[in-house]
Order: structure tokens, then C-alpha cells, then sequence
């Protein structure tokens, strides 16, 4: 069994909700990169989300956008953060581990994803290409590793159907229109959406993208099988990042992940 799907179907048998958290790689440097990883699931995280930063991150806001331009200049690559997980690996084997980019950054690095599985990926979510298309098109093969696909309030039902057929994993339902870290959530149409998805599929769903606070985190748990959070825990890194004492990311992490058991 993959490491996704274990680790969901033990949330799953406990009646609990996941937490999926994200961090960009490399910001503010990889060795902080390490000690977030381990520090966000000490904290609650279920499973990470490591954004490879890329120079024009278009579904990202300002908060992300950012993080990945430091990053950038830190000279992160993708080789990096195989590194990193591999790393993170010596003393976790337990936690999914999900790498989000755009399709240049592993079209770059096509070898290395083809092999990733072996080096402690678990999943791969690529933004900005339909999720009706299979990463094969791009010519990128490899089984053991899960395909994330986004799904929007925008999505038609014909191509939700075709997504879903296409993902593994889970499915990632975007709740707003627009990029990460806007607000302004629809309860209503989140619920209705993620409903029209599960009558479809099996597979779990995810809800992500305006998650601000504790309120936000129970309302989409309890329609959803977890929620996904990014632009608050990088902000609260960027926030933190001089001084490296990162308690606010902890606490917050914590504070979520109570708001949805």
C-alpha cells in the first residue's frame, strides 16, 4: 500500500480528519527546510506539501509567490529537494511527502521523478497542466508515485469526471476563485462540490486555498476527508525567519489540526 493511502486510511479508521501542510523548499534556506518538515508533523501536520519553487508560480498569491522568489535565490533546485526529503527520510518513513510545482520543474529533472519513489516521494502535483492529461503525455512515467489533481468551483462536471478517473492519491478541491491565499469562502458550493465529487469517486478529497483560521478548518474538514493549508504557515515562516524560532508556526499548526478532529 502507498504511503498516501496508508496513512489515510488510518486517519480514516480513527474518524479523523487529514491535515495536509505545505512549505516552499529553501525558504528560508533548505537546512530551516528540515527542521519545518520535522516540526509541522511533530506538530499535526498528516502530510507535506513541498512546493518547488519556480519562477512565475501563476495559482500562487503574494504570500507563496514570494517564498519562491527567495528560494530562487538561494539556488534551489530539484535535485535539492530530493536531497532535502531524503534527508528528512533517515528519520521519518512514515509521513507522505508530496512534491507541488509546474511542469517545467519536472520536465527539467524527468530522470530524477521517474525515480523519486525510491528517494522518498510519495506524490506529485503538478499545477498548470489539465488533470485530464496524464503526466505520460509529458512523457514522465512512473506508477509508484500518486497524481494529485486540482479541482475547482469552476470545473464542469464532464471534466471533473475525467480528472477523478486520473487521480490517485486524493483529490485537491480548490474553494476559491483565485489564487492561494485569497478568502472569502463559498460554504455552500464547497459543500455541494465536494458531495458531486465523492458520488463519483472514492477518493478522498482535500480542501484548500483561503484556509485562514480554526473557523475555516472545521467548516471545510466537515465536508471534506481534510483540509490543505499553505499561505498562512509561510507567511508565519517568513515571519519568523530571522530569528529561526518558529513556536507561532507550531502553535498554529497545532491549533489547526484540533479544529478539525
Amino acid at each position: 500500500m502507498k504511503r498516501i493511502e496508508k496513512k489515510l486510511k488510518e486517519l480514516s479508521q480513527d474518524n479523523q480528519k487529514a491535515f495536509v501542510g505545505y512549505i516552499v523548499a529553501g525558504d528560508p534556506d533548505l537546512e530551516t527546510s528540515l527542521q519545518l518538515m520535522h516540526l509541522s508533523v511533530d506538530s499535526g501536520v498528516d502530510i507535506l506539501e513541498i512546493g518547488v519553487p519556480f519562477t512565475d508560480p501563476i495559482a500562487e498569491g503574494p504570500t507563496i509567490q514570494q517564498a519562491h522568489d527567495r528560494s530562487l535565490e538561494n539556488e534551489t533546485n530539484l535535485q535539492k529537494i530530493i536531497d532535502l526529503i531524503c534527508k528528512f527520510r533517515e528519520k521519518d518513513t512514515n509521513t507522505p511527502i508530496i512534491l507541488m510545482g509546474y511542469i517545467n520543474n519536472f520536465l527539467m529533472y524527468k530522470d530524477l521523478i521517474n525515480r523519486s519513489h525510491e528517494l522518498g516521494v510519495d506524490g506529485v502535483l503538478v499545477v498548470d497542466i489539465p488533470g485530464e492529461l496524464s503526466l505520460e503525455d509529458y512523457g514522465i512515467d512512473n506508477q509508484d508515485l500518486d497524481i494529485i489533481s486540482l479541482v475547482s468551483p469552476t470545473t464542469s462536471k464532464e471534466r471533473v469526471k475525467e480528472i477523478v478517473k486520473n487521480s490517485t492519491g486524493f483529490i485537491y478541491y480548490v474553494t476559491l476563485r483565485g489564487v492561494t491565499g485569497s478568502s472569502n469562502l463559498d460554504g455552500n458550493e464547497i459543500e455541494q462540490n465536494i458531495k458531486y465529487i465523492k458520488s463519483i469517486s472514492s477518493i478522498p478529497v482535500m480542501a484548500g486555498f483561503g484556509i485562514k483560521n480554526s473557523d475555516d478548518a472545521k467548516l471545510l474538514s466537515s465536508f471534506s476527508d481534510g483540509i490543505v493549508i499553505g499561505s498562512s504557515i509561510v507567511e508565519l515562516i517568513y515571519k519568523n525567519s530571522e530569528n529561526k524560532d518558529f513556536h507561532e508556526v507550531s502553535d498554529y499548526i497545532s491549533n489547526m489540526k484540533d479544529a478539525i478532529r
